[in-house]
């Protein structure tokens, strides 16, 4: 625990009697922490956390005092005795031994060290210890030390008041401890801001903008002071009343309505940094002394923009009253406040907001009534100020919501319970959408309807259906009931439902016509039968008004009598339009019959055709209406949104009143873009379905409904009539059906593809996507990072000017070489890139020394060699050619010229005597004149460059050595004179003449002592970093030959420069400075994921002998190496640097807190490149940062950047674990808590439990607590007390500590986990946008410094004057490379991140909130909502709710390309699996919920579809496939197994017909993965190159990857159907690590053997079969595509789990499997067996579903098992044995059969357990008996009655499936079967088929895994990827290791 907290139990205060000695009960001997690597205050139980300080001040003064801190910790023992005597606490007495044994060891031996009494030594302590650290430090210390330091003389005051009376405390002691007392208030923890510090103030709060909001927010002097009321014992004596002081406004509403004053620290910081953040941009500086008048009003604005929405929706007055002459931006502060109060304190409550916005308008009704008024308007009392308790909000306001909110969870049953059973968030807060929740009053009447619930328990024999719904009786439902059924998907989108309906009427019509062409329209009788499309459309409204009654059945207590009227008028009104529709055109024909004649006999003689027309004419003005309003965006948006009793009523009958959804129209632009793509979409898919699907199938159909069937080959039930050809066309047409309505999301792919390549191009994307391409354009890299990157330096500046000035092209490449070194650096120190790499890299940060711009070597590399080949190769006399091919190369003119001037530089520094530097001026001279006068290769030898070079190179070489230059001082003074005589020898012409004439010169002087040349060399020249630097990069331009397009070789770094190159060349907004930029904090959850990798997880090995450290060395091996290099280079704890490099590779919280904390870096260096000046910007970043005199600018970057930015990691258990004594707990409570110490701007929230006595019972007590890194422990900002098991416990008074506002850990059952660990610190955020990030997630530095650009998207207009809402950002899957899975999920959900959103968010502006990292206004969520929605199992998905909240609340969201954020995804197969099972399941979940309803019937009509299509509409169209696969096998089997299908084959009419193929055909590229493989192909291609993404495609391919996909569309498939159909969705953790085990044969049994096994056997049987009894299409090739889809699919689902197992097909691996799998098949269950340990306990949890699956349900899965009777019902007719009788009696004997099998197993199960012990020879003479009996039977068959062979393997086709059947209808009918005791019998036949399932699947895994080759090939087909970059994975599987284990 972080520091005390006091209860009211607490020993403070009360009198203590000096300290003895105490006597204790014998305790039981324990295992003791160990005393050297334990922390004893941080293992401290919950229910003694108030010792936590005492502890921690003992360590930290035992270096100073032993004795004094053995005297505290005895008072921590003491003090914890007293309040657990009995030691009763969890984890108390084991705690109290182990502080009693170490008391027991440290007091003999301080007290040894004594010099005097133990009060006197505390004493004189104590003084030392205040005038030492208090006194002398108030002044010196910072805040954060102060603050330790306070703490701790507190706590050894408390310990001498313990041990000294009160009298024996001398004056002196008193006083430093009242002077203590009086600072404590002053040095508080706190999170940014130390409001109260003084002394030593930091730079934070010498801000003026921070003054400012301060000074605002502390003009309380004209408020009404509340007053305290102080009782007294003598009833006879009047209290006393008293002012009590407030310091701001918001102290002052905490005492006027009782919040907690943690909740009130946190959010008066929250309003400081909101209105300085605000209040800064675009200020003078300066001049600023208070807050500008529009910032207070800009807030208010926007923090109750929602509210006054409200208030107008509901029509009541707002009480946001400002009267005449008030002080305006006072009163408005004080209203601000008070919600943000409100909301602070609102716990679970804060997911209601317009619950939030009725308090807040009575609280603020009330505000209003104590500053400008008297009395109460409805009661007439007076207003009071009298000061209420910090816990009176919470008790009185939150509490009575709270449990309305527990009484629902209980009917929740752990998210078991029927959705309509029980209210949920949404239903509760739209309680308040009505102005029936006034008659809440308040204070609020207990009494009122909202709080009345009824809490009967349910009878004891209730079914599992009822008993599932919990506790109590069932309120209604609010405006909408989730209920679990398909016809949701048809009630939400209606529209497009009837579109394509009347559009499949109308081409059937066409089609069926004589022509069969479109024109035929034009025809009279077409046309008229074409117009039925109307009676369709009026039936089809019948039907979805229908619906709407019948699904808010539940909710219409709850709804307003005219909502229930317009239901009902709705359903009248549909019901008459039928009826007129067919009346008015039956009365149209001329031989009308059947019903239709019944109609026309109503119609009389008054109906015409022309009537039927004036009728239509009439029934489609509405959707003319409608249609002409679609144009007219704006006006529908603002009559929508009108509260105005004349529009709402016109809209009354079209929109029914609801507070969200209104007006969500786009503008006419955005309208014509998706309009345009929907357009062009649906003409390609309407004609393609009527040419390709429809048209071909008319001819065929007509000929079969005209055909004549009479030998059928079983028993016919109606052989006179002709009901088989109708059931054949439906056969035929079904699939074909099918697919029209599924092949949209086809096209969708296709036109999304084409639309999202177009846009990425546009847009710039994959412009730079190779150094190649950067190499030709790194010249004006520079010019664009400035323009964008940087906020504008000179507004004077001309363009004109910038072209033609060299000094501003300088600058820029000053600027931008601050950033680019530190983005090089950055991969340096991930190991990305090498040393050299670096260097290669690095660009200069000034040019100053070099009269040329000094690109980097990378740009440079080989062109020095390349120009000395020239000139060594040059023939000419003159030299102006020479020069001219140089010139020629930018680049190599400029390395030329580096060299020349750097080499003479470094030469002529070197040197100490002027006569050798005369010697190298003169040489200069020479060839300097020589280039001027164009005689250089005149006055040069050509000849002599190579050598030269080479001793240039040695040169150089020589001085980059680090450690030995003084000792190759002799080396370099001989490699020097020999350059020196090359040039004047071999080089110059008359070189020697210029040494002749400076030794004669030399000869004058008389101090010439006659010694050799260059041999007097300054060699501590060497040593300085910048000299250093210069001889590298001269050594690399003269030595680099390579080609640049191979610098840097790792693909991540490159990729990453690449696409930081490319993006400064995409639209984004300017960059603004820091101080006007906008604030933003960072979010992160996380509950129990790896933290950092311990050495025994890198080093520990799987089965295989493979550690994940050796894993990680195969498949990173060049940053292996480069790791190696930089340790050597930078020494640091070995094994401590290998963790952290191993788990920057996977998927850690380590990775995720580096990458966030790039925001960081880039805002110091943001902060460098604005205030640094010219001077600081030339001479670099890196070398400002250890000067002393910086440190005042290093100050104010601190300030501002946290100002601007905040990290916040969610670690929901941080508290457990801190207390924990699991080692991996206790690990990742130390790795999180290094993680604080080494960044200051990083946060950690989390809930801690704790234990308190209440009523003599101990009961748990929930904190929110907000901890940030101190000097050596976490440090409490805010700790709430939240609430107990049975309700809200109030916080009580923290000693220095914070009391924040209350959450709830209702969460837990309401709720989500992982959504609680998100949602709870978000009151604890002050910043005004807030990122989202996930565990799993990177960044990089280059993408952090763009961060600031991104944030300007939410102060631009888009369309009007919306603002965005929530800014969606790109995303880089770093895990591709792990194996082939990978490299697949990775590239898939590549396509998904980049083109798809692209798409969505324009031009379909469907684009939600998918995940992470998007970014939210926080300002706009916190009042509506929050960032998601918590109602359990319904929001499983929550997080594409915030962006379905936010579209319906009137937001809007973009996409953003030019940044991007890493993402890991899940690499194994079952990892993948549990991925995709979670998010079919929240599919399924959202296709029930309100807001898809609400989405789909709000949004026009093209809007609706892009919406359909990318949500819910994807995993339905993922069901419709596989139902095809499953329509037409049965469709096919009938016909086979009937003899019909021979019979049409046979008439001369037909012939073999491709229509039926050509149809489905379709559905086998979305079974395929085509669907998902389109838009890889164009991405890829768009940003690598199109031949890349063709090689991707065909290695994928190789690779399997159709095999993987058609897996996953089967996992969709079942998991989105079971869930509408029964529910049992639930979250399921996938896990992030690296796969390198093998997953067991049970495992993957166990997982797939609902989802794909059964399926996959049961398709494998159809297939059977249809080949074995079918004669169709034999010659056609597309039949042969058709099934060869289906075999492929029903392969994939066999062994795609087995394909892509890590060593699936070794043969000891499938033997152990083998094993393995026999022994879970064999286990009992029971309870408290893991379904992992036995067969039982998985088959009844599989089928859980069922148990509280609605009867609807049951009935489904009962009807649907009948499918499996056709086999044996078709089959046996076709046995030998049954002499092709068609008699009823052959099924009848088949089922006699049948019942006989199932008898003779039950006596064998039977006999098994009750004579297999006992009586061993009756039970075998009983199988001899059985087995004699059944040969005798299978002899008589054979011989008399005609059984062959054939027959055996036709009966086991026949009933197995029937006896599928009947256990999946017993399993449906559980009750029933438990009821008859049959349950045992039910459960051994699903023994039996599970082990004949298991058999089928194993037999061919174990055949293969005979032939060694087929698992090296398998090695290969996984870890490709890996091959590719060095993995040698063939030695890893076997086990062989590396024999260097050293670094």
């Amino acid at each position: 625990m972080a520091s005390s907290s006091g209860t009211k139990g607490d020993y403070v205060g009360m009198p203590r009697t000096p300290s003895r000695r105490m006597t204790r009960m014998p305790t039981r001997v324990v295992e003791l922490p160990s005393e050297e690597n334990s922390a004893d205050s941080e293992m401290v139980p919950s229910s003694l956390s108030v010792i936590v300080p005492i502890l921690r001040a003992a360590k930290e003064i035992e270096a100073e005092n032993q004795r004094v801190a053995y005297l505290c910790r005895f008072h921590a023992f003491e003090k914890a005795h007293k309040m657990d005597p009995t030691s009763s606490g969890r984890g108390v007495r084991q705690f109290k031994t182990y502080l009693l044994h170490k008391l027991e060891k440290e007091g003999e031996y301080t007290e040894k060290l004594a010099k005097r009494s133990d009060s006197r030594e505390i004493q004189a302590y104590y003084q030392m210890f205040y005038e030492k650290n208090i006194q002398e430090g108030e002044f010196t210390k910072s805040p954060e030390e102060m603050a330790k330091i306070i703490q701790i003389a507190t706590v050894l005051y408390d310990v001498l008041k313990a041990m000294v009376p009160q009298q024996n405390i001398d004056d002196k002691t008193k006083k430093y401890s009242m002077n203590v007392e009086r600072k404590s208030e002053q040095y508080t923890h706190y999170n940014i801001l130390p409001l109260y510090a003084v002394g030593v103030k930091p730079a934070i709060m010498e801000l003026p903008e921070i003054k400012a909001a301060l000074h605002a927010l502390r003009k309380v002097d004209n408020l009404p002071m509340p007053r305290i009321r102080s009782n007294v014992d003598d009833s006879s004596i009047l209290p006393m009343e008293r002012i009590r002081n407030v310091n701001d406004i918001l102290d002052w509403l905490s005492s006027i309505f009782g919040f907690q004053k943690g909740n009130v620290a946190n959010q008066r910081e929250h309003l400081i940094l909101l209105l300085a953040n605000i209040d800064i941009r675009n200020k003078d500086i300066e001049a600023y002394h208070e807050l500008n008048s529009g910032t207070i009003q800009l807030i208010k604005d926007k923090i109750f923009k929602n509210y006054n929405s409200w208030c107008n929706y509901l029509r009541c007055k707002s009480n946001l009253r400002f009267p005449q002459g008030c002080d305006r931006e006072q009163l408005e502060l004080i209203y601000i406040g008070l919600y943000l109060l409100i909301w602070g304190e609102a716990s679970n409550v804060r997911f209601m907001p317009e619950c939030v916005c009725y308090i807040f308008h009575n609280m603020a009704n009330e505000v209003y009534g104590i500053l400008y008024s008297n009395v109460h308007p409805v009661s007439g009392d007076a207003y009071q100020t009298a000061a209420l308790d910090e816990e009176h909000f919470l008790r009185e306001v939150i509490s009575p919501i709270y449990h309305v909110l527990a009484k629902e969870t209980k009917r929740n049953n752990k998210g078991k319970a029927s959705h309509s059973r029980w209210r949920n968030y949404d239903d509760l807060n739209e309680y308040f959408w009505s102005d029936k929740c006034f008659r809440l009053g308040w204070p609020m009447n207990p009494k009122a309807d909202f709080f009345r619930h009824s809490d009967e328990i349910h009878p004891a024999n209730e079914g599992p259906n009822q008993a599932a719904a919990g506790t109590g009786k069932k309120k209604p439902k609010t405006n909408f009931v989730e209920v679990r059924t398909f016809w949701h998907l048809y009630r939400s989108f209606d529209r497009m439902w009837i579109f394509f309906i009347l559009a499949l009427q109308a081409m059937i019509i066409l089609a069926w016509s004589s022509s069969g062409s479109p024109a035929a329209i034009f025809d009279e009788d077409v046309f008229r039968s074409v117009m039925t499309i109307f009676i369709s459309h009026a039936f089809l409204n019948f039907l979805q008004v229908t619906l709407d009654i019948i699904l808010t059945w539940h909710a219409w207590k709850n709804m307003k009598y005219t909502q229930i009227l317009r239901y009902l008028l709705k359903f009248v009104v549909a019901v008459i339009w039928v009826v007129v529709l067919l009346i008015s055109y039956s009365s149209s024909l001329q031989n009308p019959s059947g019903l239709i004649k019944f109609f026309t006999s109503w119609a009389g003689d008054w109906g015409t055709q022309s009537f039927y027309n004036y009728v239509v004419a009439i029934y489609i003005i509405p959707n003319i209406l409608a249609a002409l309003l679609f144009f007219l965006p704006p006006f529908r948006r603002i009559m929508e949104r009108s509260n105005m009793r004349i529009i709402t009523l016109l809209m009354w009958w079209s929109q029914p009143k609801l507070y969200v959804g209104r007006g969500m129209h786009e503008n006419m632009l955005s309208l014509l873009r998706y309009t345009l793509f929907w357009i062009m979409l649906i003409i390609s898919k309407l004609a393609f379905s009527y040419y390709v699907e429809i048209l071909p199938l008319v001819e065929p159909t007509k000929l079969i409904m005209g055909m004549p069937i009479d030998n059928y080959q079983w028993h016919e039930f109606f052989p006179q009539t002709d009901t088989h050809n109708v059931v054949i066309v439906i056969a035929i047409w079904v699939p074909i059906i099918l697919v029209y309505f599924m092949d949209t999301q086809i096209w969708y792919a296709i036109f999304s593809t084409l639309f999202g390549g177009i846009i990425g191009a546009f847009s710039h994307l994959g412009e730079i996507r190779t150094l190649g391409m950067l190499r030709s354009r790194f010249e004006s890299v520079p010019s664009a990072f400035c323009s964008r990157l940087l906020p504008s330096r000179n507004k004077d500046t001309k363009i004109k000017d910038v072209a033609v000035d060299e000094s501003f092209e300088r600058r820029n490449i000053a600027y931008f070489s601050q950033v680019w070194n530190e983005f090089i650096d950055s991969m340096r120190m991930e190991d990305l890139i090498s040393n050299r790499d670096r260097d290669l890299l690095l660009v200069p940060y000034s040019s100053s020394d070099v009269s040329v711009i000094q690109w980097p070597p990378f740009l440079l590399a080989s062109k020095i060699p390349i120009a000395l080949d020239m000139a060594k190769d040059f023939k000419g006399k003159d030299d102006t050619e020479l020069f001219k091919k140089i010139k020629n190369d930018e680049y190599m003119y400029h390395a030329v010229i580096e060299c020349y001037e750097t080499l003479k530089d470094i030469i002529y520094d070197l040197l100490k005597d002027e006569e050798d530097k005369m010697i190298i001026t003169h040489i200069c001279y020479e060839i300097e004149s020589s280039i001027k006068e164009h005689i250089f290769v005149k006055k040069f030898k050509m000849s002599g460059l190579p050598s030269f070079s080479e001793k240039l190179e040695k040169f150089l070489t020589l001085l980059r050595e680090d450690d030995k230059v003084e000792t190759l001082k002799p080396q370099i003074v001989n490699v020097l004179q020999d350059i020196v005589e090359i040039i004047t020898q071999d080089f110059m012409i008359n070189g020697h003449e210029i040494l002749q004439t400076v030794h004669r010169q030399s000869v004058v002087d008389q101090n010439d002592k006659k010694g050799q040349r260059f041999v007097n060399i300054n060699i501590f020249l060497t040593s300085p970093k910048s000299w250093k630097e210069k001889v590298i990069r001269l050594h690399l331009l003269l030595t680099v030959k390579e080609s640049a397009i191979n610098v840097p070789p790792n693909l991540d770094a490159r990729r990453r420069i690449t696409f930081f190159a490319n993006s400064l060349f995409m639209t984004m907004p300017k960059a603004p400075k820091v101080r006007d930029m906008l604030s933003f904090s960072v979010l992160t959850p996380y509950f129990k994921e790896d933290v950092l990798y311990s050495d025994d997880e890198l080093n520990q090995e799987n089965e295989d002998g493979i550690s994940i450290l050796f894993y990680l060395k195969k498949i990173y091996p060049d940053e292996w190496t480069n790791f190696v290099d930089r340790v050597k280079v930078y020494p640091e704890d070995e094994a401590e640097a290998i963790r952290q490099w191993a788990s920057y590779r996977g998927q850690t919280l380590y990775r995720t807190v580096r990458g966030m904390m790039y925001y960081r870096k880039a805002l110091d260096l943001q902060c460098f490149l604005e205030f640094g000046g010219d001077d600081a910007i030339f001479d670099g970043y890196r070398t400002m940062e250890f000067s002393e005199k910086d440190r005042t600018f290093l100050d104010r970057a601190q300030a501002l950047a946290d100002l601007k930015f905040t990290y916040v990691v969610s670690c929901q258990i941080y508290g457990t674990q801190k207390k924990s004594k699991v080692p991996r707990d206790r690990s990742c409570y130390t790795n999180i808590l290094n993680l604080m110490l080494t960044h200051p701007s990083l946060r950690v929230a989390y809930i801690d439990e704790g234990e308190e006595t209440v009523n003599g019972k101990s009961q748990k007590v929930y904190y929110s607590v907000l901890v940030k890194g101190g000097d050596k422990y976490d440090e409490v900002i805010f700790w709430p007390a939240v609430g107990t098991n049975n309700g809200i416990t109030l916080s009580k008074k923290l000693t220095r500590k914070y009391t924040v506002s209350s959450f709830l850990v209702l969460q837990q059952k309401l709720g989500k986990e992982n959504l609680k660990i998100k949602i709870m610190p978000l009151y604890l955020l002050v910043e005004k946008q807030l990122q989202t990030i996930d565990m799993n997630q990177d960044n990089y530095f280059e993408e952090a410094f763009k961060m600031r650009n991104v944030l300007e998207e939410f102060r631009r207009t888009h369309h009007g004057e919306r603002k965005p809402t929530i800014l969606g950002l790109r995303e880089h899957i770093f895990t591709g490379s792990v194996s082939s899975l990978a490299w697949f999920m990775s590239n898939q959900e590549t396509s998904f991140v980049t083109i798809g959103q692209r798409v969505l968010a324009n031009p379909l502006r469907v684009r939600f909130h998918y995940g992470h990292p998007d970014i939210f206004d926080r300002i706009f969520h916190i009042t509506r909502g929050g960032i998601s929605k918590a109602s359990k199992i319904i929001n499983l998905s929550e997080d594409i709710f915030a962006g379905y909240n936010s579209i319906l609340r009137g937001g809007f969201i973009t996409h953003h390309e030019y940044i991007q954020v890493g993402k890991g995804r899940d690499v194994g197969m079952n990892q993948i699996s549990l991925f995709e099972a979670k998010v079919a399941n929240g599919n399924a979940e959202q296709t029930l919920c309100r807001d898809v309803y609400r989405l789909g019937r709000r949004f026009d009509f093209y809007r609706m579809l892009s919406f359909y299509f990318t949500t819910v509409g994807f995993y339905f169209s993922s069901m419709v496939t596989v139902l095809i696969v499953y329509v037409f096998l049965y469709g096919r089997l009938y016909m086979v197994l009937s003899g019909v299908e021979r019979e049409i084959l046979n008439s001369p009419n037909i012939h073999q017909s491709k229509a039926l193929e050509e149809a489905l055909a379709t559905q086998s590229f979305f079974q395929l993965g085509v669907l998902l493989v389109l838009p890889m192909v164009m991405e890829i291609g768009l940003e690598k190159g199109f031949r890349t993404a063709l090689g991707d495609f065909i290695i994928m391919q190789l690779q399997l990857a159709s095999v993987f996909f058609s897996f996953q569309l089967g996992t969709k498939a079942h998991y989105y159907g079971r869930t509408i159909l029964h529910g049992g969705s639930k979250y399921r953790s996938t896990g992030r690590g690296f796969v390198v085990f093998h997953a067991k044969f049970a495992d993957n049994y166990r997982m797939y053997s609902r989802s794909h096994f059964v399926k996959g056997l049961e398709l494998l049987i159809l297939l059977i079969v249809y080949e074995v009894y079918g004669e169709s299409y034999r010659s056609s090739s597309l039949y042969f595509f058709i099934t060869f889809s289906m075999w492929f699919l029903v392969a994939s689902w066999l062994f795609a789990p087995f394909v892509f197992n890590p060593s699936g097909f070794d043969w000891q691996k499938t033997v152990d499997d083998w094993t393995d799998w026999k022994r879970w098949m064999g286990n009992r269950g029971g309870i408290g067996i893991p379904h992992e340990k036995s067969w039982e306990s998985w088959w009844d949890e599989e089928q859980e579903h069922l148990k509280y699956t609605n009867i609807r349900g049951r009935v489904l899965e009962i009807t649907l098992a009948f499918r499996f009777f056709i086999y044996q019902y078709g089959v046996v007719y076709h046995l030998d044995i049954a002499h092709h009788s068609k008699s009823l009696l052959v099924y009848g004997l088949s089922w006699v059969v049948l019942l006989i099998a199932l008898v003779v197993l039950k006596m064998v199960s039977m006999g098994r357990r009750r004579f297999g012990t006992d009586f061993q020879l009756m039970f075998r003479i009983l199988k001899a008996l059985l087995f004699l009996g059944f040969i005798s039977v299978m002899t008589v068959l054979f011989v008399v009655c005609g059984l062959t062979i054939s027959d055996l393997f036709a009966a086991i086709l026949a009933f197995m499936p029937t006896g599928w059947a009947i256990l999946l209808i017993m399993q449906a009918c559980r009750g029933c079967m438990k009821r008859f005791r049959l349950w045992d019998s039910v459960k051994e036949l699903g023994r039996a088929y599970e082990y004949i399932m298991g058999l089928v699947l194993f037999m061919p895994i174990a055949i293969l895994s005979w032939f060694p080759f087929v698992s090296e090939f398998q090695t290969r087909l996984l870890f490709n990827q890996a091959f590719s970059r060095g993995l040698q994975i063939s030695m890893i599987l076997a086990g062989k290791k590396d024999t260097d284990k050293s670094l």
